[in-house]
């Protein structure tokens, strides 16, 4: 995840670089079920309103979360499918939130109503998300569903009237694009705390609907309305977040776009930048499916490293005997093509490997949704560069 607000801060209110804390353990996104109410364009997970054999019965939860708190997991992100589909999702995060961790529920919002939410209120979710894809007529497309948007839209008042920390999810399109300042809108109208971007990845639904990806110029003027947004709000002091995902590149482009509207804080922002470091998928963000079985992240459920019923998460995360596994916990990773001679890889740190997989079958292939040129990425020799030396040609 790329937190482009925290950046936006650090130009208004620089901080002092401090050492890179190095996590504890994985964030761990959790698909507890994959059943869901809807059949979304974009599904990862290829979910669908029926029960799925051989998911984890609760209290082999219960063990796995055991082992995953010991292990020094912070963060649990409870997905799906539609995660409240899954009669023991209260008892499953009560239990969570009381064993310490962060705690989030990422919801399509339909099922959040009046017979709930005081459930959802009790349960202390530090963090409720609900994906909206653009305006009634997109969203309800996208969703497969005549009446999703209003029940969406529903679910999220409801949460920030309970005053829950709720987040509205845009997957970006060519189908869609136009409707990023909309839902930007949205957010201000409707009083929602974050704002995060995803950009489509190959994957599930979302690897067969992929002819549709945003072209690379579109994408470049979706970042440059949420730099100027973050930066909007941060120099007013509001605490709100925008954040984007599943595409590293938009670190670089941040930097870019530095360079050329406060040239004076470009060192500084490209410290932080490589403080960041890029894709952390296998790293420090892993994914447990509902049967069990473990990936890299969320988007690689065609490729399982182990299952919990068999191994611990924590032994199954520390193996890199698999060969995926050991790429990427590589440091630094070894990348082909653009990606690998790119100036930056630094701080993109080689971006997303699954859609370098689905596109060429080769996950160490350059990333095919990077977005910036090959004059943006690379010098003269095309030699890996230090990105405050390439302010100095720009």
């Amino acid at each position: 995840m790329f937190r482009i607000s925290q950046f936006m801060q650090e130009l208004v209110h620089p901080t002092a670089l401090v050492e890179r804390r190095v996590p504890p353990g994985p964030v761990v996104i959790w698909n507890l079920i994959r059943r869901c109410n809807l059949t979304c364009k974009h599904c990862y997970s290829i979910s669908a309103d029926i029960d799925f054999k051989g998911e984890l019965s609760t209290n082999e939860v219960f063990t796995v979360m055991d082992d995953l708190k010991s292990f020094g997991v912070p963060v649990l992100i409870l997905s799906g499918g539609e995660p409240l589909l899954r009669p023991d999702i209260f008892d499953i995060s009560r239990r969570a939130k009381a064993m310490g961790f962060y705690v989030g529920l990422s919801s399509n919002g339909t099922l959040i109503d009046e017979h709930n939410i005081d459930a959802i209120a009790d349960i202390g979710y530090d963090y409720v998300g609900i994906s909206i894809d653009g305006n009634k007529k997109t969203h309800d497309l996208f969703r497969r569903k005549d009446g999703a948007f209003d029940a969406s839209m529903q679910g999220i008042r409801l949460c920030r009237d309970r005053d829950i920390k709720v987040g509205l999810r845009f997957t970006m399109t060519e189908d869609n694009a136009t409707e990023l300042p909309d839902m930007l809108q949205l957010m201000t109208d409707e009083g929602v705390n974050k704002f995060y971007l995803s950009h489509l990845n190959y994957a599930g639904r979302g690897n067969r609907n992929r002819d549709s990806d945003v072209q690379l110029d579109i994408t470049r003027r979706a970042m440059d309305l949420l730099f100027d947004t973050a930066l909007g709000h941060a120099k007013r002091g509001d605490d709100l977040e925008f954040v984007t995902g599943n595409n590293d590149a938009d670190g670089v482009y941040l930097l870019r776009w530095v360079m050329r509207h406060y040239p004076d804080k470009v060192e500084h922002i490209a410290a932080k930048l490589r403080q960041w470091g890029g894709n952390s998928s296998g790293v420090n963000i892993a994914n447990i499916d509902n049967l069990g079985e473990v990936h890299p992240d969320t988007f690689w459920w065609h490729y399982g490293l182990g299952n919990v019923r068999q191994r611990p998460f924590s032994a199954i995360w520390q193996d890199t005997s698999d060969p995926i596994m050991k790429g990427l916990k590589a440091s630094p990773r070894q990348i082909k093509g653009r990606c690998g001679s790119c100036r930056y890889f630094n701080i993109c740190g080689g971006n997303t490997r699954v859609r370098a997989l689905q596109l060429t079958g080769d996950p160490w292939a350059e990333d095919p949704a990077c977005y910036l040129t090959d004059a943006e990425i690379s010098d003269i020799n095309g030699a890996v560069m230090n990105p405050v030396s390439v302010y100095m040609s720009y």
